[in-house]
């Protein structure tokens, strides 16, 4: 980090993901449990912005955000098509999303924290590969014992599942539109990882 800058970095792309990612990883969290709204990045100015008030009932069950520097496209989508067997499948066209869990109560959203990377869900937004890499939050006394998704209390993974199946879908919706094909582990979240960090680099860095 260049320090005679005098603004704030973009944090999708002024943020490095890490020396050591895909193992540990840069996260940038937007949105936090106690949240009501639902915040996002915006892309062309980084800042945080509103994107919808919660409608429903639904609670982010955790810190969340995006890793810096990734892109859900190409890479992503073939990887998503080579393990389910489907065609037509395209990376969404956002930074990878992260779930980093943390005994932590953390206040408020538009901070970076470091990610240790245990698993993911392989989510499918209609024809959209929409993965969410589920993390640790480096240095937590009680999640810092999960090196794999295998470790993960059954109850938290159905709370995260659960979150991401029903967080698009309204009271009179009578299909998900989302769906999960797969929880996986560390070392294919790892492949996601690189693969958007591939896709990031063919995007904005290779002209």
């Amino acid at each position: 980090m260049d320090p005679n800058l005098k603004y704030q970095l973009h944090p999708w792309h002024g943020v490095e993901i890490g020396e050591k990612a895909p193992a540990v990883c840069t996260a940038f969290i937007e949105i936090v449990p106690t949240d009501t709204i639902k915040y996002e990045v915006d892309k062309e100015s980084g800042l945080l912005k509103v994107d919808r008030p919660q409608q429903y009932s639904n609670i982010f069950p955790a810190l969340y955000g995006f890793v810096p520097q990734t892109l859900c496209d190409i890479e992503v989508g073939n990887f998503c098509m080579e393990k389910t067997g489907r065609s037509g499948i395209i990376g969404d066209q956002d930074p990878l999303d992260i779930i980093v869990l943390t005994e932590k109560i953390i206040a408020r959203g538009g901070i970076l924290v470091q990610a240790i990377p245990i698993g993911g869900f392989r989510m499918i937004d209609q024809n959209q590969a929409d993965d969410k890499i589920v993390a640790i939050m480096k240095g937590d006394e009680v999640y810092g014992a999960w090196h794999d998704i295998t470790d993960v209390n059954e109850a938290i993974l159905m709370r995260l599942k659960h979150y991401f199946l029903t967080y698009k879908k309204g009271p009179n919706d009578s299909e998900n539109r989302v769906q999960i094909d797969a929880i996986y582990g560390k070392e294919e979240a790892y492949e996601v990882i690189r693969r958007s960090q591939k896709d990031y680099q063919n995007k904005f860095l290779i002209s």
